[in-house]
């Protein structure tokens, strides 16, 4: 396989990604193209090359891309976490990929994990011509996550939002929280799982910063990805961790129950556990046969 550096236009920035492509066979056909993305703050070097590579290795060709105000890509404010401007992206990123003239433009999948699950359930929802989804460990449910948050931290976040509300309003410099952060603290994932979890995906990603602008905070438990899903007219996976402390897994059942052609399957890892070692391992081996069912390589 090949990887290449590879940047598209979204809104006012660029989006830097990567484009993995098969080893080349006698066959002209050209590979499917699965478009990844990551969750609440998430840079493609925490893991998505991993995925990428297997996807790559099984036949398809993968574009892992970072959001506006995130990791490689630009944007300012940077770590502006935007609920419109990643759909945007997505859609974005979708749209170059069927430029692209070495991938099969015609089978487009999504793969998105954490919040990005969300994400892809909403663009696909609008997207007739995607061929199929992986929804790994989504958030799908904005009040079931802010009801299985801590209420002190949750306290703490909206506090800090108000103030970067006004910062905004008042041209100053933002107001961020953590991404990730121990029990009580000002962070937006404080479960007792979520800050080695997020340490460990971090510790791959140098430039990764464990905060986010505040303002965020008063937009995520109004955000219901998952009501999307009775849309999605293509084949869908749902990987569901049972113990997730950060997207509950009753909310994601409940949605993912409701897509016309969804496929669940339930693993018992933790909300972070599933992007290494063994349960990496369960997961992406799933995620291979169901593309291999809907959407075959040449």
């Amino acid at each position: 396989m090949s990887r290449t550096d590879v940047r598209f236009p979204s809104g006012d920035a660029q989006c830097a990604a990567w484009l993995y492509t098969p080893t080349a066979t006698h066959s002209d056909a050209r590979a499917p193209v699965v478009v990844m993305g990551h969750g609440l703050g998430g840079v493609k070097e925490m893991r998505l090359d991993a995925y990428a590579e297997r996807f790559t290795a099984a036949g398809y060709a993968c574009l892992a891309f970072d959001y506006r105000h995130f990791g490689a890509s630009s944007g300012e404010p940077r770590q502006l976490l935007s609920i419109g401007k990643q759909l945007a992206d997505w859609r974005a990123a979708v749209a170059f990929a069927r430029a692209l003239d070495e991938v099969d433009n015609h089978r487009i999948i999504l793969w998105g994990s954490s919040f990005g699950g969300g994400l892809v359930i909403d663009v696909a929802a609008s997207d007739p011509g995607i061929s199929a989804v992986i929804s790994q460990c989504p958030f799908t449910n904005g009040f079931a996550s802010a009801l299985a948050s801590d209420p002190f931290s949750s306290a703490r976040v909206a506090l800090r939002a108000g103030a970067d509300v006004l910062a905004a309003a008042l041209r100053r410099s933002p107001v961020r929280v953590a991404l990730a952060g121990p029990p009580r603290s000002a962070a937006l994932m404080t479960a007792p799982d979520a800050e080695s979890g997020y340490r460990a995906l971090a510790d791959l990603a140098p430039a990764f910063r464990n905060e986010v602008t505040a303002r965020f905070g008063l937009a995520l438990p109004g955000y219901f990805p998952g009501r999307r899903a009775r849309k999605v007219r293509c084949p869908i996976y749902f990987a569901i961790c049972s113990t997730d402390t950060v997207a509950p897994a009753h909310a994601t059942r409940r949605h993912a129950a409701r897509a016309p052609l969804g496929e669940i399957g339930d693993y018992p890892f933790g909300h972070f556990d599933i992007y290494l070692g063994q349960p990496f391992e369960t997961a992406v081996g799933d995620y291979v046969a169901f593309l291999h069912r809907h959407v075959p390589p040449p």
